[in-house]
């Protein structure tokens, strides 16, 4: 149960979520009779009972939670089933793909199984299936970037030096929001472009105007295209957005071109005229 999603970070590429971490096995040595149906043991008890060893394979770190005592519920049932639950906090890896940035979409996974017990002791299964094992309240999201439009489930079974090793697996599907590039980045962008185009109805004569306009529109487009990449990874590919500045640039310094050759050629036929 995901009580608070979030953040996202794209630079670090990872996130961090807040959950209800339930587990529930059965063990035949627990089993025990009489009217109470439910018996709820305390923290002291819960380390002297043995407990699955899962920790989160793609995590970073992960915080459980101790204010005011350690957050832990421990409950055996009268047929020696076992519902153990903790509150975590989660750092864990999500591996991006940018090249559609800012129009892009990401599956951050969160994987988790048993470190010391194979597949022979241990197998990890979703208790309420695929559907209904991880829920995320629509009120848990605190994104400001992302719109988390759902989660999938999955299991698999790795092999290593020391055995097969059953991995559970939960993808958050994220989905960038565009807003705050439409506002910052690519509006600025085509508003600079249009602004380059002006310097076209400025006499040629006036090359003290159309210098200006050429010059600060280059300058405004080389500003705004090294503060959209703030906020990304230094990564190798150009993405979405880099291919979008790229052919704005491209305007805006061609039309500083077209002013420097016109006012060549302008020169170059005024000279040849007085020659004559």
């Amino acid at each position: 149960y995901v009580t608070s999603f979030g953040p996202v970070s794209d630079v670090e590429m990872e996130y961090t979520m807040d959950v209800f971490f339930r587990q529930t096995w059965t063990d035949e040595r627990l089993k025990f009779g009489g009217p109470a149906e439910i018996l709820s043991l305390n923290n002291l008890m819960v380390s002297k009972i043995w407990t699955p060893d899962t920790f989160f394979r793609n995590g970073k770190k992960s915080i459980a939670h101790n204010m005011t005592t350690p957050n832990k519920l421990f409950r055996i049932m009268q047929n020696g089933t076992i519902l153990y639950t903790m509150r975590l906090t989660i750092n864990a890896d999500c591996p991006m793909r940018l090249v559609n940035f800012p129009m892009d979409g990401h599956a951050c996974p969160l994987k988790f199984g048993s470190y010391a017990y194979p597949k022979s002791e241990i197998i990890y299964t979703w208790k309420k299936g695929p559907l209904y094992s991880v829920e995320v309240p629509e009120e848990s999201s605190s994104l400001l970037q992302y719109d988390l439009i759902g989660q999938t489930v999955s299991s698999e079974t790795i092999k290593s030096n020391t055995g097969e090793y059953v991995i559970m697996t939960v993808y958050f599907h994220l989905q960038r929001k565009m807003g705050y590039f439409m506002i910052q980045i690519y509006t600025p962008c085509i508003m600079t472009v249009i602004l380059s185009q002006v310097s076209f109805w400025i006499n040629k004569e006036s090359v003290p105007a159309r210098t200006v306009f050429g010059i600060t529109t280059v300058l405004t487009m080389t500003t705004l295209s090294i503060s959209a990449r703030h906020s990304l990874p230094k990564v190798s590919y150009a993405t979405a957005m880099d291919w979008f500045i790229a052919v704005c640039f491209a305007f805006v310094f061609s039309a500083l071109i077209e002013f420097a050759a016109v006012n060549y050629f302008t020169n170059l036929q005024t000279q040849k005229a007085k020659r004559k």
